[in-house]
C-alpha cells in the first residue's frame, strides 16, 4: 500500500502539473489538491504512532472517523464478554489510553447495566488503605522444595502468543516492554525465537505438542535441544501447553500464508504448509508421566520453575495429575488456567464457542483441590482468559489465582484494532501478520512504551481497588470481596456461588463434598478419560 501511493501520488502530480503548463492553468486547484494529499501521506509513512496510517497513507485516516461514527447495536454484538456484556468498547479504550499514558477517567458514570443479570461488582471499605502506602509492584515467587531457581513474577504478564501468529516487530515490541516494566513475556508454543531474546525481557518458553525449537526430525521432544535453550538466562520459567482455552483438545494451528522459511527454521519444519499441531503429547501418556516429565524439565534446564497450561475439560482428569503428584511427591511449579473464552489466531468456532470451562469456573476448580488436597502450598496458580482490566485481576485473585496472563490486551497495546483478520496474514496494523509490507508499519520504539505503559497503569490500578477495599495486600482477597448479580433482586458473593473449602479437606475421602465424589471416583493417575465408570454406576444402582 505504502509503494502504491507513492506511485500514484507521484503520477498524480506529474499528470496534474502537465494539465496546468500545457491545458488549461484551472488545473493548478486539482495539483494542489494532490499535492496536500501527498504531503500528509507521506508524513503519515514515516510518523511511527499509528500503524495503520503508516500502511495505508491518508486511507487509514478513515479508521478513527469510522471508529466514532459506527452504531452502538454494533459494538454490543460484536464486542461482548463470555457473558454478553459489552465491556470490550470500554475496556478497548481504556487500554488505548493507558498505553498511550492519557487520560484514562471516564466522565457520567458507568455505562454497564448494573441491574443486568451476570453484573459484577467488588466491595468497597469505609476505611479504605491509602494508594501511596501499598506494593505498587506485587509479585509472586514461583518455585517449590524442587525448584534451584525461582522466579519473582508480576502479577500481570504477556500470556501465550507465538511468532509466526504474532509478527516480529510485534514480538519485539511486547519483549521490550516486558523489559521496561519488570514482567514476563510467555513464547508461545511457537518456539524461542531472536525476537524473543534481542531486548532482554523475561521468557516464559512455552513447549505445545509439536515441541517446536525442541524437537526431532521426526516431532518428538529433544531433551538436548531442550536443555541448551531452556539454560538461556533470559528464559525465567517453562510451560508446558495441555490444552489452550479457545481451542481444547485440539492442536495449533499455522497457516501456510504465515508459515515462512524463517518460522520453518526456528521451528525446524516444512515451510509454506498449514502447521497443525498434534492434538497430545507424545513424551508422556499417562497423568503420573506427565509429571515425571514436569522434573525432567525442571533437571534440564538447571532447576528452573516448570509447570503446565491446561484449559479445564474433564474434572477427574485433573484430580488424576494430583493423586501423581501426592504419589511422587513431586509438584510443578505453577499452573496456567485457561479459560475457554480465551483467544486465538485460528481456531474452528465450534472450539473457540462450545469446548472447555470459561476461566471462573476452571480457577474456582482448581484452587479447590489444590487446597483441598494440600497441595496449593507447592503451587502457583495464573490465570489466562480475558485479563484485560484491573477489576479482572482482582477477580481472578479472589478465586485463587497469584498471578495473570493478558494476550488481548497486550496486542491492542502494541496497535491491535480487532479487525478479526489474524487467520488471513492480512492484518492491517502489522501485529498478526508474517507479510513485511505490513509489519512495518508496527513501530517497536513506540510500542514497547505502550506495552510497558499499560502493565504499568493497570498493576497500580489493580493496587487501588485493593486499597479501596481496605486491603493491604492480594493475599487478603477472598472470594467474599467479589459480588455477582444473579436476578434484579438477588445478589450472591463468590463465596456463596463458589463455596471455598478448607486446606487438607479432600485428604479425608469422607469429607469430599457431593459435586466433586464423582470425579474423584473416576481419577486414576495411570490413565487418562475416565476411569471406573462401570463400579462407580453398580454404586450408584447399589
Amino acid at each position: 500500500m505504502r509503494k502504491g501511493f507513492v506511485i500514484v501520488s507521484s503520477l498524480l502530480l506529474l499528470g496534474t502539473l502537465g494539465l496546468t503548463f500545457f491545458l488549461s492553468k484551472n488545473w493548478s486547484v486539482f495539483f494542489a489538491i494532490i499535492l496536500v494529499l501527498t504531503i500528509l501521506g507521506y508524513y503519515d509513512m514515516y510518523q511511527t504512532k499509528h500503524s495503520i496510517m503508516r500502511i495505508y497513507p491518508v486511507f487509514g485516516r478513515l479508521r478513527f472517523f469510522m471508529e466514532d461514527m459506527r452504531p452502538k447495536i454494533y459494538q454490543y454484538f460484536i464486542e461482548s464478554d463470555i457473558d454478553g456484556r459489552p465491556i470490550n468498547r470500554i475496556d478497548r479504550s481504556t487500554i488505548y489510553q493507558r498505553a498511550k499514558k492519557e487520560n484514562d477517567t471516564m466522565p457520567f458514570g458507568t455505562q454497564l447495566d448494573v441491574y443486568a443479570e451476570g453484573y459484577e461488582w467488588m466491595c468497597h471499605s469505609i476505611a479504605p488503605k491509602d494508594f501511596k502506602t501499598l506494593d505498587h509492584n506485587p509479585r509472586v515467587l514461583v518455585g517449590n522444595k524442587d525448584c534451584t531457581q525461582p522466579y519473582s513474577l508480576s502479577i500481570y504478564n504477556i500470556s501465550a502468543m507465538s511468532y509466526g501468529s504474532l509478527s516480529s516487530n510485534a514480538v519485539e515490541a511486547m519483549n521490550a516492554g516486558a523489559q521496561i516494566g519488570g514482567f514476563a513475556h510467555n513464547t508461545g508454543e511457537g518456539g524461542l525465537s531472536p525476537f524473543h531474546l534481542k531486548h532482554g525481557g523475561d521468557i516464559i518458553w512455552q513447549i505445545g505438542t509439536g515441541y517446536f525449537g525442541c524437537r526431532t526430525k521426526e516431532g518428538n521432544f529433544d531433551e538436548k535441544l531442550f536443555a541448551e535453550k531452556a539454560q538461556i538466562p533470559n528464559v525465567k520459567m517453562i510451560e508446558i501447553k495441555i490444552s489452550q482455552g479457545a481451542k481444547p483438545g485440539h492442536g495449533g494451528i499455522l497457516p501456510a500464508a504465515k508459515n515462512t522459511p524463517e518460522i520453518a527454521a526456528i521451528r525446524a519444519i516444512e515451510p509454506g504448509i498449514l502447521v497443525a499441531s498434534p492434538p497430545y503429547h507424545s513424551a508422556f501418556s499417562t497423568p503420573k508421566e506427565l509429571v515425571q516429565f514436569v522434573q525432567k524439565l525442571r533437571d534440564l534446564s538447571g532447576g528452573k520453575p516448570v509447570g503446565f497450561k491446561l484449559c479445564i475439560g474433564h474434572k477427574s482428569e485433573f484430580i488424576s495429575i494430583c493423586k501423581a503428584m501426592i504419589a511422587l511427591d513431586t509438584y510443578p511449579d505453577f499452573i496456567t488456567v485457561d479459560g475457554g473464552e480465551g483467544g486465538t489466531g485460528a481456531a474452528p468456532q465450534e472450539f473457540s464457542n462450545y469446548v472447555g470451562a470459561p476461566l471462573i469456573d476452571g480457577l474456582d476448580f482448581v484452587s479447590n483441590i489444590l487446597r483441598g488436597l494440600d497441595i496449593k502450598k507447592h503451587i502457583a496458580i495464573i490465570a489466562s482468559g480475558k485479563m484485560i482490566s484491573g477489576f479482572h485481576l482482582v477477580r481472578a485473585m479472589a478465586l485463587g489465582a497469584d498471578a495473570c496472563y493478558s494476550a488481548r490486551a497486550m496486542m491492542m497495546a502494541v496497535g491491535c484494532i480487532q479487525a478479526l483478520l489474524c487467520n488471513t496474514n492480512k492484518c492491517p496494523v502489522g501485529v498478526a501478520t508474517q507479510d513485511k509490507t505490513l509489519s512495518v508499519g508496527l513501530v517497536v520504539d513506540d510500542k514497547k512504551t505502550r506495552v510497558a505503559q499499560f502493565h504499568k497503569y493497570t498493576v497500580e490500578n489493580f493496587v487501588e481497588l485493593m486499597g479501596a477495599g481496605g486491603l493491604g495486600s492480594k493475599e487478603e482477597l477472598t472470594r467474599s470481596h467479589i459480588y455477582r448479580r444473579i436476578s434484579l433482586n438477588s445478589m450472591l458473593t463468590y463465596e456463596e456461588i463458589f463455596p471455598n473449602y478448607a486446606v487438607g479437606e479432600f485428604l479425608n475421602p469422607e469429607n469430599i463434598p457431593d459435586r466433586y465424589k464423582m470425579d474423584f471416583a473416576f481419577a486414576n493417575m495411570d490413565k487418562w478419560g475416565i476411569s471406573n465408570v462401570g463400579s462407580w454406576s453398580k454404586e450408584l444402582a447399589n
